[in-house]
């Protein structure tokens, strides 16, 4: 039996209670001259942020604080941060917050030792050069940044988002602990949960997917139906809390290493023309992008199907897609994302656009199924 060669890299990982709390010791590994911690106004009024800084004052590790990230962070904000990181004389980055901090705090890091502009980066493996040592601290259980090979900045001119894969942003560290998605709301918790279902989903019809990459994205998906709408029920308990944190952490890591497909592309090209949030554009197209792929690897579907508790061994492939599909459905809405295209503001004009730039995405690569621009159009129209 032939085994296609595959590469794995995943970060150092501290995954449970108190991880927070090891902040001041992950950064002294690296002989801090000073730190540069990369949040967000929101986080930085909680006692999350505020527990960071507690740590490094008692421990007499200098810092200052970057708190100028966007949801879904701009250009000239991660050459803000980098501008402050030089000024500042710092050599190490703590990022705390969810995936907007993380990937701004990883472009900060590749402007400031590479010295140009965060465009030039965009693609697989244009870093020439090795960012600053990077530990990051999660506050959602979804992104996954925290472990990822990936990157995804707005470019404010040309309103589309960029997608920088390299091996040299994945984080030296992540400190993962459930007490800190505590500050999420229903509407935060759902989207960011099924962003990490989404990853699991993507991950493994990925053509580049593993025995590895699969096993992960699986598990991710039993505990995220499971747990995601327990948590939602009752958003205080850490156990649920948990169980979603290992699910994203499980999910990173198969979509870090079988990369990601055409929900990804087309999401990241709703996410740079209307800023709308990432992981409600992914939750809106994935039953119509599953409906689109499903022929192309249904052995792969009806695996994910039995994740999901729903049995389509000896069932047809077209029920068994509509099955599948309708469960999607039922899930997303069951925690309360209802939302088609049309109501982030998506029109018929904008979807020619909108297709273009998924087409072109790097995302779409490992897609398991062939798209053309066509196609892609009429995915667009269908999740309207």
């Amino acid at each position: 039996m032939n085994v296609p060669l595959r590469k794995c890299l995943i970060p150092e990982f501290i995954l449970g209670d108190g991880a927070i709390n090891l902040a001041s010791r992950y950064v002294n590994f690296f002989n801090p001259k000073k730190v540069l911690v990369v949040t967000d106004k929101g986080l930085r009024e909680t006692k999350l942020v505020s527990k960071i800084e507690k740590q490094f004052t008692e421990n007499k590790v200098p810092y200052c604080i970057f708190d100028h990230v966007s949801p879904n962070p701009r250009d000239h904000e991660v050459m803000e941060g980098a501008q402050m990181y030089r000024k500042e004389n710092c050599n190490v980055i703590l990022a705390i917050g969810g995936g907007s901090a993380m990937d701004a705090a990883k472009g900060i890091g590749i402007v400031s030792t590479n010295f140009n502009a965060i465009e030039r980066f965009e693609g697989v493996d244009k870093i020439a050069d090795p960012m600053p040592p990077l530990v990051c601290i999660p506050t959602t259980a979804g992104t996954s940044a925290d472990i990822s090979q990936f990157a995804i900045i707005l470019n404010s001119s040309e309103k589309t988002k960029m997608a920088i894969i390299s091996k040299t942003v994945v984080p030296d560290t992540s400190l993962i602990d459930a007490e800190t998605t505590l500050t999420m709301n229903a509407e935060l918790t759902a989207a960011t949960g099924i962003d990490a279902m989404v990853h699991a989903f993507e991950a493994y019809a990925s053509s580049a997917s593993s025995a590895i990459t699969d096993m992960n994205a699986l598990e991710a998906i039993r505990l995220i139906k499971k747990y995601l709408p327990l948590t939602l029920k009752s958003p205080d308990n850490l156990k649920y809390r948990n169980k979603m944190m290992l699910a994203s952490l499980l999910a990173g890591i198969a979509f870090s290493n079988a990369s990601l497909g055409l929900v990804h592309a087309m999401a990241h090209a709703l996410g740079g023309l209307k800023d709308a949030a990432h992981g409600i554009c992914n939750a809106i197209l994935l039953d119509h992008v599953v409906d689109f792929n499903y022929d192309a690897v249904p052995n792969k579907y009806i695996e994910i199907a039995k994740a999901m508790d729903l049995n389509l061994i000896h069932t047809s492939t077209e029920r068994g897609k509509a099955l599948l599909v309708e469960t999607i459905q039922e899930f997303k809405y069951a925690c309360g994302i209802r939302e088609g295209l049309n109501q982030i503001g998506i029109h018929d004009a904008d979807i020619p656009h909108l297709a273009k730039k998924a087409f072109n995405d790097a995302c779409i690569v490992t897609n398991p199924r062939d798209a053309e621009i066509a196609d892609i159009q009429n995915i667009f129209r269908n999740a309207r």
